[in-house]
């Protein structure tokens, strides 16, 4: 598998030489391809342990890494919302978007039998840095045990369509048996 593993970051590595992707892209793309090999090999459900938390990341709500063995990975897009689940307009309301955007990371997660419990690991685009804390509450009322995902949170300039405060990208992992570990 190593062979594998290293053949893909030298194809990669040479399509970034040649001007085929940005170098940015080619980091990136070699890492995941690494990873995905890795957990694609994965074995039956293990468990999945929440690393310590320092006081700062207790209070951010949010983990340093989350350890997982086992289940099914799976990849969601970035989530995003300009109408509610009644279908209606919520451009410009941050409030509104952010539990949208939580509603369907878990309606997207009930499609291959998980929920928001499963997800490892987040990141947050948020056009104004200033609405960070209101991420933050959230994940402490979505996560009340404490095994917050590990999370970025990242301030952009722009959306793709006006009216679009927050988008959220996640990945968890469906099947898992949870350690009996403190958080």
């Amino acid at each position: 598998m190593s062979q594998i593993k290293s053949r893909h970051c030298q194809c990669l590595a040479w399509a970034g030489r040649r001007g085929k992707l940005p170098q940015r892209q080619v980091l990136g793309l070699a890492l995941a391809g690494v990873l995905g090999l890795g957990l694609g090999l994965a074995g039956a459900a293990q468990g999945a342990e929440h690393m310590r938390k320092n006081a700062y990341q207790t209070d951010r709500a949010f983990s340093p890494g989350v350890v997982t063995e086992g289940g099914k990975t799976v990849w969601l897009a970035g989530s995003s919302a300009l109408k509610d689940a009644q279908g209606r307009d919520i451009a410009y309301q941050f409030d509104a978007q952010l539990k949208r955007v939580w509603e369907q990371i878990d309606e997207n997660l009930a499609l291959q039998g998980g929920s928001l419990k499963d997800v490892v690991t987040i990141t947050v685009y948020l056009l104004d840095p200033r609405l960070g804390d209101k991420v933050v509450a959230s994940r402490k009322a979505l996560w009340p045990d404490g095994r917050y995902p590990g999370s970025a949170l990242i301030t952009v300039s722009n959306f793709a369509k006006p009216g679009i405060l927050v988008e959220i990208q996640a990945v968890a992992v469906v099947g898992d048996r949870r350690a009996e570990v403190a958080p």
